[in-house]
């Protein structure tokens, strides 16, 4: 039975790039990190060592920071689309490219004075094959909680439930949402405070019987709100808060005083999908899919 060499790629990941803009006595500041992937013609290097055809990953680095002082860093799906192209275009070898950025945003504090915002990181995922780019948008780290208007009942119980069933909880999630554009050309920053305003809003306003089914209101207030948009991806852990037993010392606890634990938790994940969106293509991953 043969052996063969399967998919494959390569690049550099994690490149941490602070752009600090000095026009006038107000400054603007981008932070960055951006993680590349290369695909192609790339056996060789594999099965027998020659690296005729591989671009080096130190070579992609520096072409993210020179890219970043020449072009800019306006908007990081425009900044990835340009890296992407840059890469399949001009190395011959190399058939896909997939260039994920994570932004970090930051608080003016003073004309020069900054502090690290906590509303979550805006995300940006571009792929491109020479002929078609793919852009998927998203935020990650976005930390929301509702103190109520939260239930969790009726669910299967055997032998191994535990769990009581509650009329009012703490609904607590760290969200992860990827958004696929229609288009690889848009608005980018409208598109993603809109999307990403549209989440929350969602999660304020559903009466939860779910995590699930606030997942669903989330992903369709996105694509209610944005057309350009087709497709939303959510991940969900759901941080759960369990009340403490203050009994033993002689006190009530009128859901006032939880336990926040870090693990377990349950992981609630899922696709809302614009019907007749198109093909999702390589806007995932290098690897075509369905």
């Amino acid at each position: 039975m043969a052996i063969v060499l399967g998919p494959n790629q390569y690049g550099k990941a994690e490149t941490r790039l602070v752009r600090v803009r000095r026009d006038g006595d107000l400054h603007e500041l981008t932070d960055i990190n951006v993680s590349v992937a290369l695909a192609g013609d790339l056996a060789d290097t594999h099965l027998t060592g020659d690296n005729a055809k591989v671009l080096p990953t130190d070579t992609q680095k520096n072409t993210a920071y020179a890219f970043a002082r020449e072009f800019g860093v306006d908007q990081i799906e425009e900044y990835g689309l340009r890296l992407a192209r840059h890469f399949v275009d001009s190395v011959p070898s190399i058939q896909g490219a997939r260039v994920s950025i994570e932004e970090y945003g930051w608080r003016r504090l003073g004309p020069h004075s900054f502090a690290r915002s906590g509303e979550g990181v805006r995300t940006a995922a571009v792929t491109y094959d020479g002929a078609s780019a793919w852009v998927v948008s998203g935020v990650t780290e976005l930390v929301l909680l509702n103190s109520t208007d939260s239930e969790f009942h009726g669910f299967i119980r055997d032998r191994y439930t535990t769990l009581a069933e509650t009329g009012d909880r703490i609904l607590a999630t760290a969200v992860t949402a990827q958004w696929r554009h229609a288009e690889a050309t848009g608005d980018w920053g409208p598109s993603y405070a809109e999307a990403r305003d549209a989440l929350v809003r969602a999660f304020v306003r559903t009466y939860s019987l779910s995590l699930q089914q606030t997942l669903h209101a989330m992903g369709r207030a996105v694509l209610n709100g944005r057309p350009e948009l087709v497709e939303v991806r959510l991940t969900l852990p759901n941080r759960h808060h369990f009340l403490v037993d203050l009994e033993p010392f002689g006190l009530e606890n009128p859901g006032e005083i939880y336990m926040a634990a870090d693990r377990p938790y349950g992981l609630i994940e899922g696709t809302v999908l614009r019907d007749g969106a198109p093909p999702p293509g390589m806007a995932w991953s290098l690897g075509r899919s369905s």
